[in-house]
């Protein structure tokens, strides 16, 4: 989770304003990225000193964001004569078996082994720590798109303090609800309210009882899918500073998107198709079948099955992910409401995110 220090935004009344980079904040970001090249081949951790050195023409929290996406995608490598483990191994080893000497002495005696210097063989031991690891040119990285990638994980950020999110989304809907399902989320799907579209209701992490950072991750990975969308606004009510707040985000934010979503992307998914394929050869298995309402809500179901040449005897299955017990409670109530007696539900019991166990009258 990116620390609450890096999210650079705006307070204004109840509203939570991302303070998003953009086209003027390209040369400080290069510049940024000449001192990385600058730092070429030195320890990592004075790339990291000197990433955090005042730049003219950015505000410290940005700088500080930006700072924080590039040592992420920084590489570094160990630079040393002699593997450290050896070193520290062979020296350490020797200065066991001989107490009374003094450092020095053991450790210009073990160089002398090794044909190094006393100063070589020093710098080794420790090489291959995080900070000591020498830093990889940074190769050809566009300003640009470090800015939209800086944008995301500032939304991200934002999403993984939620509370609760509220989404709406015309054109491409499909692929969205399917991200919200490989991934997990608790939500609900109905149709929009403005007529063409769909609703989301999600769950935040902050709302949950346990497994809030996981379940947050899985959340901040609907924002890049969102791009692929013709139009979509999201509000999420998130924890800042004690309190919470509004943000939205909608279509034309400059956000970095994902690569176009893939129609078969759920290990989950593949694997159920695959086994249900070997153990039930006289079932048609149909993937991503139309949306059923179930009241006000709409139900994506994963797949459709029925016997070979017997459509009518068709049966839905959904694949539950994270669930709290009074969602799935809910959940089972609307279906009953809504008539729909062939919907099965798989439920993990592992994802449970909730006080307590399954509803006594699932089945």
């Amino acid at each position: 989770m990116l620390p609450a220090s890096l999210i650079s935004c705006e307070l204004r009344g109840g509203e939570a304003l991302p303070r998003f980079l953009g086209p003027g904040d390209r040369p400080w970001i290069r510049r940024l990225l000449e001192a990385w090249d600058a730092q070429a081949g030195r320890p990592a951790r004075e790339l990291e000193a000197r990433l955090r050195e005042p730049v003219a023409g950015c505000a410290a929290d940005q700088q500080r964001l930006v700072a924080h996406l590039l040592l992420g995608l920084a590489r570094s490598r160990i630079g040393a004569p002699v593997p450290p483990r050896e070193a520290r191994a062979l020296v350490f080893g020797e200065m066991a078996r001989r107490p009374g000497d003094a450092p020095s002495a053991v450790l210009g005696d073990c160089a002398g082994r090794l044909r190094l210097s006393s100063g070589a063989l020093a710098e080794a031991l420790f090489a291959d720590l995080p900070g000591e690891r020498l830093v990889v040119a940074p190769g050809l990285l566009d300003p640009g798109e470090l800015a939209l990638r800086a944008n995301l994980l500032l939304a991200q950020a934002l999403l993984e303090r939620a509370v609760r999110v509220e989404l709406e989304v015309e054109g491409n809907a499909r692929a969205v609800v399917r991200q919200a399902a490989l991934r997990g989320l608790i939500c609900e799907v109905s149709p929009s309210a403005r007529g063409e579209g769909v609703r989301l209701s999600v769950s935040g992490p902050f709302a949950l009882f346990r497994r809030t950072l996981l379940y947050g991750r899985a959340l901040g990975s609907l924002l890049p899918v969102l791009a692929w969308t013709r139009r979509f606004e999201l509000t999420a009510h998130t924890e800042l500073r004690g309190r919470v707040y509004a943000v939205t985000l909608a279509t034309g934010d400059p956000i970095f998107p994902s690569a176009e979503p893939r129609r078969f992307d759920s290990q989950v998914e593949e694997r159920f198709a695959r086994d249900f394929g070997r153990a039930a050869p006289g079932w048609e298995l149909v993937r991503e079948p139309e949306p059923v309402r179930a009241g006000g809500h709409l139900i994506f179901p994963d797949f459709g099955l029925h016997p070979r040449g017997r459509p009518e005897r068709r049966w839905l299955l959904e694949i539950v992910g994270f669930w709290t017990p009074s969602y799935l409670a809910t959940k089972l109530e609307r279906l009953r409401e809504a008539g729909i007696p062939n919907l099965l539900l798989l439920i993990d019991e592992s994802l449970n995110v909730g006080e307590g166990d399954l509803p006594a009258e699932a089945r």
